[in-house]
């Protein structure tokens, strides 16, 4: 939980609002929010540069600091380890359904896509223009953008119910901003941000154009990181559930960019139910890799003809909030895996957390190709190489003060 001591500095930054200077003309860009957001300093030009000398700024940004290091240090940079020596010659898409706004992921995972597709329910929300919030607005934005943030950056995952809460509170609300954060503290440059909407058929629009009542809406950000490369990010605020698709265009305009890479974390185990059977064979249709944790996909479901496995880490079974999810051919499967060093998931500490990478056979290894798929089947990726040796076990107790 938050501290008396942050209560209280933060108290203290709200009163010292009334002295900052007068802000400057103009409207930031959307690059220049994000890093402020962030914690990170906006370009030297930007209206949003004479508000770095707010105090409730200076504690955010060095909150933030840390925190950020800590995870960089604790999972980011071992989980991109792990992908470089596991993934090969990744597709240009990756879909990460039921993701709420977890770029900082899907970026970790597959640092070499060039399209990010996240959908979950949550909306985009908006970023206001921050050098018109009341006095006080700026301290209390960033004590929000803090909130909604604590459990990804303890756990790796948002809370479901307190992301509810969170994202809705204050002027600043919605998916936006903390897409914001995890982009500028990725190292990325954020060069367009737009509106999206999808009609039935899976068009896209953009703007104010409305496609109807059912569409799927959510923001389009055109980003490059330190390579100069211009990607694009998709996130939709969709009702991934067999109805939720049926009547949307969201899974047609996926198709578009199939076959891609998938991610499923902490998924709530919704992919185990029979109302998400729609999502669950697209994915499986239409991905040449799939990593997961054991909320994603059910064993059953893969065929192993089409599939190959490789677990990492170790499979304790589902946490208590999700009962009945315990699958025994996972169990059997894991008695064989590989080590690795972070943690991911519901089970977030290290040696209590589990990953599955399948790998889709080619055609000629699997007897034909998946009839369940519209799309080509991928090329083959070799055998992972076995990881690094897990790091001690002392190293992953840093369950983040803010949490407590």
């Amino acid at each position: 939980m938050i501290s008396f001591v942050r209560i209280a500095a933060l108290a203290v930054a709200l009163l010292s609002t009334a002295t900052l200077p007068a802000r400057a003309a103009g409207t930031a860009t959307a690059d220049d929010t994000a890093r402020f957001l962030a914690g990170m300093a906006p370009s030297a030009g930007s209206p949003l540069a004479a508000l770095t000398n707010d105090p409730a700024w200076q504690r955010h940004a060095r909150f933030f600091d840390t925190a950020f290091a800590e995870l960089e240090r604790r999972q980011i940079s071992k989980i991109r380890a792990w992908a470089d020596t596991n993934l090969a010659a990744p597709r240009p898409t990756m879909f990460y359904m039921f993701s709420g706004p977890d770029f900082l992921y899907a970026d970790a995972f597959y640092s070499k896509a060039s399209t990010y597709v996240l959908s979950a329910l949550e909306p985009p929300g908006s970023v206001p223009d921050l050098t018109r919030l009341p006095r006080g607005g700026i301290a209390a934005a960033l004590y929000n953008v803090e909130r909604s943030l604590g459990s990804i950056l303890s756990f790796s995952f948002f809370i479901t119910k307190q992301m509810k809460v969170d994202l809705s509170a204050g002027q600043i609300g919605g998916t936006l901003p903390i897409l914001y954060v995890f982009l500028a503290r990725s190292g990325k440059t954020i060069r367009d941000v737009a509106p999206i909407a999808l009609d039935e058929k899976g068009a896209a629009y953009f703007g104010n154009e409305n496609p109807g009542p059912n569409a799927a809406r959510g923001a389009r950000i055109i980003f490059a990181g330190s390579d100069g490369v211009e990607r694009t990010l998709y996130y939709f605020s969709t009702d991934l559930s067999n109805s939720g698709v049926q009547a949307s265009g969201f899974l047609k305009f996926c198709a578009t960019l199939a076959p891609g890479n998938s991610l499923i974390k902490s998924a709530s185990y919704l992919p185990h139910s029979g109302n998400f059977t729609t999502v669950r064979d697209f994915i499986l249709a239409n991905s040449a890799t799939i990593i997961q944790d054991d909320s994603g996909i059910p064993l059953a479901y893969f065929s192993p003809k089409k599939w190959r496995f490789f677990p990492f880490g170790r499979y304790a079974g589902p946490i208590a909030e999700f009962p009945g999810r315990y699958q025994q051919s996972y169990a059997e499967l894991f008695r064989r895996s590989q080590p690795m060093d972070f943690g991911i998931g519901y089970r977030w500490r290290t040696h209590e957390s589990n990953l599955l990478l399948a790998v889709r056979l080619p055609a000629d290894e699997s007897g034909g190709a998946d009839t369940t798929s519209s799309a080509p089947s991928a090329e083959p990726s070799p055998r992972p190489r076995k990881p690094r040796p897990p790091a001690p076990f002392w190293q992953s107790r840093d369950f983040f003060w803010f949490s407590r």
